[in-house]
């Protein structure tokens, strides 16, 4: 009997039904999760012991607006924090700029100071809760805003813990948020590796981020290839600063796109997970931390649609 095959976007021809007969010769059913090259997971339960964390993006016109969600979502029993900048704010513009106006507020809070940041987390202890930032070009800035008000709780710096994006690179093909060269921008991001790793050590340096280039249009095989080239750049960058590896490469992280062919998607993640070891022990990693790929994903904004929000929670859900 004659199969249809389907092929996805990403040219990847699929059967319609498959066999014992159809597992790649190199299988054996050897790799467990928690071990090297961790296709199936970079824990040994994966999340059947600890639950993943889970963040809502929020940020609202104000410090004050977003500050009251801030605290809404906690109360709700998210377990971490993930804030949207507006445009002025990651691409360096003060909200009183000529060239901000219309754009305060709009897709995220605006932070101009200080003052701001502490309004924004007024209520919250840093030292108890995990803080995402999507912020590139300004990073540095607003991760300065951050660890000075930690210090201003009275915060332990060592058990500081959360994200920044920080990840240039992609801002060139994908988003549009860079501010800097690629050469100065380079350097920002080594500087950040290496000050966190004796400042600030379990802060997640990067978010290396396939998300913007498969919402600008990529496949699924064209987001993996160019988020995990985007993250050999920036290994290759720190260890020619004279980094180490095994410290720095313990707190890359990376932010995947999540569309509707459910299998596709799990094939993707497991194929990036054996490809990012495989990377990182070829660059010179010997920790096993170093070598895993811990990743967040959000759902593809791209696959939502206005004229069908019931379907929307579905979509999100799965």
């Amino acid at each position: 009997m004659s199969e249809k095959k389907i092929t996805t976007d990403s040219g990847i021809e699929i059967k319609p039904v498959y066999y014992p007969g159809d597992l790649p010769t190199a299988w054996n059913g050897s790799e467990q999760p928690g071990l090297f090259p961790y296709t199936r997971g970079v824990q040994p339960d994966m999340y059947r012991g600890k639950p993943w964390t889970m963040r809502q993006y929020a940020g609202f016109s104000t410090a004050e607006e977003s500050n009251k969600r801030y605290h809404y979502l906690l109360s709700q029993g998210v377990s971490g924090l993930s804030v949207a900048f507006d445009l002025p704010t990651q691409i360096g513009y003060d909200s009183d700029h000529a060239m901000a106006e219309g754009e305060v507020g709009k897709v995220g809070v605006a932070i101009d100071s200080l003052e701001d940041m502490q309004v924004l987390f007024q209520g919250i202890p840093l030292e108890s809760v995990s803080t995402s930032m999507t912020i590139n070009a300004t990073g540095f800035i607003l991760l300065s805003f951050y660890v000075a008000l930690a210090k201003q709780q009275g915060a332990d710096l060592s058990k500081i813990s959360g994200t920044i994006q920080n990840d240039i690179l992609k801002e060139y093909a994908a988003r549009g948020t860079y501010i800097y060269p690629p050469k100065p921008s380079m350097r920002i991001i080594t500087d950040i590796f290496e000050w966190c790793s004796g400042s600030l050590p379990k802060w997640n340096t990067i978010s290396i981020s396939g998300y913007h280039i498969r919402e600008a249009g990529s496949t699924a095989v064209q987001e993996i290839a160019f988020t995990l080239s985007n993250g050999k750049a920036y290994v290759k960058a720190a260890l020619e600063r004279g980094l180490d590896i095994n410290v720095f490469g313990k707190r890359l992280s990376f932010f995947f796109n999540s569309h509707n062919n459910l299998f596709e998607e799990v094939a993707k993640f497991r194929a990036a997970r054996r490809m990012w070891a495989t990377i990182m022990k070829e660059l010179g990693a010997t920790d096993p931390k170093a070598m895993m790929l811990r990743f967040h994903t959000q759902t593809g904004g791209s696959t939502l649609t206005a004229q069908q929000p019931q379907n929307n929670i579905s979509r999100v859900t799965i």
